[in-house]
């Protein structure tokens, strides 16, 4: 007796799953790079525009060429910076300060404001003068 098979071998191949796995890392990968921030430091730059701004931030950091520190004109040591802007900018619903630095103050002495600003989640502006367009 001879006994046929009820299922043929079929040879096509479905692209579905296939489809459904490349949406899947697509979709993964758009997610995780939107996640990615680009940038550990948000710096606001004044506009150049604006000649006498209406809004005055709290504290101004002014750090001079030789690397001392002056919080609102008032000068405070290094190591005490950080807190004292912490206690200057503890009651503000959105704590922010301006950086005004000379022209040939050492790179790392502004970094270390930013990063003060950046442990503590202040909004940070750079203080510039306006050249003219010359």
């Amino acid at each position: 007796m001879e006994l046929k098979r009820r299922n043929r071998v079929n040879a096509e191949f479905s692209m579905a799953s296939m489809t459904d796995i490349i949406f899947l890392l697509l979709i993964f990968f758009m997610i995780t790079s939107s996640a990615i921030s680009q940038s550990a430091i948000d710096v606001k730059l004044p506009k150049a525009e604006a000649a006498n701004p209406s809004v005055q931030d709290p504290a101004t950091v002014t750090i001079q060429e030789d690397g001392k520190y002056f919080v609102n004109d008032k000068e405070i040591p290094k190591q005490d910076l950080e807190n004292y802007l912490v206690n200057t900018l503890k009651d503000d619903t959105n704590p922010a300060f301006t950086i005004r630095a000379d022209e040939n103050t050492r790179h790392k002495d502004v970094v270390f404001v930013m990063g003060i600003a950046e442990t503590h989640h202040y909004n940070l502006a750079i203080a510039t003068t306006q050249t003219d367009g010359n």
